[in-house]
């Protein structure tokens, strides 16, 4: 059952849920306008995604809570994609481009449903997340921070964009500042006394009425301009076929990150309010929001953390809200669009600032510093790749680190060296006796069957006469882990030292017959062993 049917047969106080929708209305409409300006499209598009995606994405989902919506990664990587194929921003190739995206990316949803993929959520280490969208949030603060100080550069690249801008500060319209600071301090402001308005809304309102009493769209403020009314009607991109195939990897990339954030936000809420979510459910629900989008003029939508946390805030239950926003904003682009070309871009861009700084995660960079430095590294190299490398090759750098950093660790797994103390107790020591228990806590495999060697070896040298292998903490032995542990044992017997394995799950036992290894489990096979094998189940007993 979908989410949008099990909220329905809950008891819902409607009244709440339908103002939960208007809200939700509220807060889409110019963040929606927002980030299609952040992906380079224009502002109607922004808002036909919060039309018929958003209404199918609540039909089809499990979650009753999170809503499906452009947000500000998914614009961010849209802009940084579409350049790399060499669109200009504007254009109607890249409009045709930006809706050939969300199809793409409702073919990757899909196809991660049919093979019910949706565990691959977990694989997208925190902080490779917590990078890469703080990364993206750079890269939009820069863009948004020129349209509230009014100017415009000509960089291409990061930092010496950064520089042109600060170079231009004392060039900015001080009025077009006045409008963006302005609002930003409103919505701040909002947060703080009154959570449950919808800031957004006010401040763009409050600054719109400004800036057309003062009359300062004829003084240098830019204002949104003309926005077509109608309903979006389908349509199929205009694009070749070697473009379809260069929105594949980027399609790829957007996927992952609506993954790894949707379903984390989804999980959260379903398990806070108590009913179960499914996770490839949910992955068909965005295939079939975003091909919705790609045929309706649409952008790509992924999921909204701050809209969800805000329905959430308002009580809301179900998918009802979800439903109601489609139903305002269609209401507003069919009859009401003519009142959106006076909105002041300053405006919008405060609006979205403030919304992305959010997105900065500064306590948790701090955790990653205190509490493993590596990853930390991952998240920074990640969060300035984003910006300096483009979005895409930023997160294949990343994921190449943290598999980098797995298969360091892996290589060094924790051991420990058992051997005889006083009164018969086992002890851990760095240096073996003549009988000797080897814990070995990790799965056994190519990037440490090295170590696994080298460490029998030392054991050895040590004057270890019984080695007793300690398997109790390994889970799995690949070939090559297989081939060492045969490569010890055969060197070690040929040493006089006997060598057996302890504590084998049933699973490891099976495993070690399929690689003709079962003589290592039969303890029983010479005195030796079995004296080695109580020895090891002793100290397994004593810690």
């Amino acid at each position: 059952m979908t989410g949008f049917a099990a909220g329905l047969r809950g008891p819902l106080k409607w009244p709440r849920e339908i103002t939960a929708g208007v809200t939700l209305a509220a807060l889409a409409i110019p963040l929606n306008i927002g980030y299609a300006q952040i992906a380079g499209l224009p502002p109607v598009v922004g808002l036909y995604s919060a039309i018929v995606p958003m209404l199918v994405f609540a039909l089809f989902c499990s979650s009753r809570q999170l809503v499906a919506s452009p947000d500000a990664p998914i614009a961010a990587l849209i802009a940084s994609l579409l350049t790399a194929i060499a669109a200009k921003p504007g254009s109607p190739q890249y409009a045709e481009l930006a809706y050939a995206q969300a199809l793409v990316c409702a073919v990757v949803f899909l196809l991660f449903f049919a093979f019910k993929l949706g565990f691959l959520a977990d694989f997208l280490s925190e902080p490779v997340l917590v990078g890469f969208i703080a990364g993206l949030a750079v890269e939009i603060l820069t863009s948004q921070v020129k349209k509230i100080l009014g100017i415009h550069t000509t960089a291409e690249r990061f930092f010496p964009e950064l520089w042109e801008i600060i170079t231009k500060i004392p060039q900015a319209h001080p009025w077009s500042v006045v409008v963006g600071v302005a609002t930003m301090l409103v919505i701040v402001v909002l947060r703080r006394l009154a959570p449950a308005l919808p800031g957004p809304l006010v401040a763009l309102v409050a600054a719109t009425v400004a800036v057309a009493w003062a009359g300062l769209d004829r003084h240098g403020v830019s204002v949104l301009g003309h926005v077509p009314s109608g309903l979006p009607v389908p349509h199929w991109p205009s694009i070749t076929l070697g473009q379809w195939a260069a929105l594949v990897p980027g399609a790829i990339a957007i996927c992952a990150v609506t993954l790894a954030d949707g379903l984390l936000v989804a999980r959260r809420y379903a398990e806070q309010r108590g009913y179960r979510l499914d996770a490839d459910t949910e992955l068909r629900a965005f295939g079939l929001a975003n091909l919705a989008a790609g045929f309706t003029q649409s952008m790509t939508v992924g999921s909204s953390a701050s809209r969800t946390a805000a329905m959430d805030a308002t009580g809301s239950r179900s998918q009802v809200p979800s439903a109601v926003c489609a139903l305002v904003v269609a209401v507003l682009v069919a009859f009401f669009s003519g009142v959106l070309a006076y909105l002041p871009n300053a405006a919008l861009a405060g609006i979205v600032a403030v919304a992305v700084v959010r997105l900065i995660d500064a306590r948790k960079l701090g955790e990653l510093w205190r509490l493993r430095r590596s990853e930390f590294w991952i998240a920074v190299v990640c969060l300035l790749g984003v910006p300096v490398l483009g979005s895409l090759t930023a997160v294949v750098i990343a994921f190449l680190l943290s598999a980098v950093d797995v298969v360091r660790r892996a290589a060094r797994p924790s051991t420990a060296v058992l051997r005889p103390g006083e009164h018969g107790r086992y002890v851990r020591g760095d240096t073996a006796g003549p009988l000797t228990v080897y814990r070995f806590e990790s799965q056994l495999f190519f990037a440490n069957a090295g170590t696994f060697k080298t460490e029998l070896a030392r054991l050895a040298d040590q004057g270890a006469r019984w080695i007793v292998l300690d398997a109790g903490a390994i889970s799995d032995v690949d070939t090559t882990g297989a081939e060492a542990l045969r490569e010890s044992a055969d060197k070690l017997r040929e040493r006089g030292v006997t060598f057996a394995v302890s504590r084998a799950t049933g699973g490891l036992r099976r495993l070690l017959a399929h690689y003709g290894l079962t003589d290592l489990t039969h303890y029983d096979s010479n005195e030796a062993a079995a004296a080695a094998y109580r020895a090891s189940r002793t100290a397994a007993d004593d810690g």
